[in-house]
């Protein structure tokens, strides 16, 4: 069943002189099982909208459902702890989630406080942390100590070690070099396709979203502005640029061509035949 927000409206600072409209009347079904990315401006609502999924906020007014569960503004949500082993999210700044002492006891938190074994979650923690790419020579180091893009990691090892069922990431790849970035988009698409997991992406990266998202969710001003397929998002680049959001390469590449005078199909999005379709131009018009 799709994971989906019903007239959900979240305003921060409720009452104050400091009161911001976060969210506001957001429709949305995601499509469980699928890569979804969600994409927008700073500020546009998107960090708020995916605390929603496992209750960090609730709804000012609406309704969400997730995992057969259903949290309806106005009422305690029931089973939090077992959602929130469901739905594991991974927060925009890795320092929000790193308390413990060393990386081995912050990344096996989770599986203890949901009722694992201590035994059993030193080694989640450990396939975890080999997951994401941390030698073991880190493992009794604070997780303070560590580099930025090594404290992101320890973040996300920390949420796959309690296996959710729905993994929700706000820029997981922020900080990390191009290496790390795609070994990270290949674990994620791993998840995804081998074991079915439902992976929601918070990004600005088109090239991510272009290379492994299925689906793209556009937030602007807390509204949903669209949401489709990955193939569809990509024909036509103005949106991004109304964004001020980079394209992918081969989609600036094609609609360069295009406006020099060639006639290269929308439709095309792998380089390859990008080159193909110009190479023939090039020839018929030789």
């Amino acid at each position: 069943m799709p994971i989906s927000f019903e007239h959900v409206s979240y305003i921060y600072s409720k009452n104050t002189p400091y009161e911001y409209a976060a969210l506001k009347d957001v429709n949305l079904k995601i499509t469980e099982g699928k890569i979804t990315a969600i994409i927008g401006m700073t500020g546009s609502g998107k960090s708020t909208l995916v605390q929603h999924l496992n209750a960090l906020l609730l709804p000012e007014e609406g309704t969400i459902e997730i995992l057969d569960r259903t949290i309806t503004a106005g009422t305690k949500p029931k089973q939090l702890k077992s959602l929130r082993k469901n739905v594991g999210l991974v927060f925009q700044f890795p320092e929000y989630q790193l308390f413990e002492e060393t990386v081995l006891k912050d990344t096996a938190f989770g599986p203890k406080n949901f009722g694992v074994s201590e035994p059993e979650a030193i080694l989640k923690a450990k396939q975890a942390l080999q997951q994401v790419g941390i030698p073991e020579t880190c493992y009794e180091k604070s997780p303070l100590e560590l580099s930025g893009g090594q404290k992101r990691r320890v973040a996300i090892a920390g949420i796959l070690a309690m296996d959710p069922s729905v993994l929700v990431l706000d820029e997981p790849t922020a900080g990390l070099d191009p290496s790390g970035t795609a070994s990270m988009m290949k674990l994620f698409s791993r998840l995804n396709k081998e074991l079915n997991k439902t992976v929601l992406i918070v990004t600005h990266d088109m090239e991510q979203v272009f290379r492994y998202c299925d689906e793209v969710v556009v937030v602007e001003n807390g509204s949903i502005r669209t949401h489709m397929g990955v193939k569809e998002f990509f024909r036509d680049s103005s949106l991004c640029r109304e964004m001020n959001i980079l394209p992918p390469a081969v989609i600036r590449m094609r609609d360069m061509l295009n406006e020099n005078g060639f006639a290269i199909d929308p439709s095309i999005s792998d380089i390859s035949a990008l080159a193909r379709a110009a190479a023939k131009q090039v020839k018929k018009h030789g």
